[in-house]
């Protein structure tokens, strides 16, 4: 894993046992942007689940985030909160940037 590789100490939990709560899932919302889309593994059975996916747009704020809070499988992963660091979806120049600038504010 690219953590393991640049040697960053972390926590690794099984989302789908253990999915984020409300608070780290608001955590996450705020950095991008409000955009509830991005916090779906939308690529997941679960996700296209009609049941899912049709309510979405009619669902509330607290509805969703109690849903992402409930079935860990629907968040996109991997799902990363640290000091200064809010990462979720893999893409190595992000996490490079992320990083880079979390070790300067330190």
């Amino acid at each position: 894993m690219w953590l393991d590789q640049k040697g960053v100490a972390y926590e690794s939990i099984e989302i789908r046992e253990f999915p984020p709560t409300e608070k780290e899932l608001k955590s996450m919302l705020a950095k991008h942007g409000g955009q509830f889309k991005k916090l779906f593994n939308t690529s997941s059975k679960d996700y296209r689940d009609p049941q899912v996916k049709d309510n979405l747009p009619q669902m509330s704020e607290s509805e969703i985030l109690s849903l992402l809070s409930s079935r860990g499988n629907l968040v996109k992963r991997p799902f990363l909160i640290g000091k200064d660091i809010h990462l979720q979806g893999f893409k190595a120049e992000i996490w490079e940037k992320a990083f880079q600038d979390s070790m300067q504010r330190s």
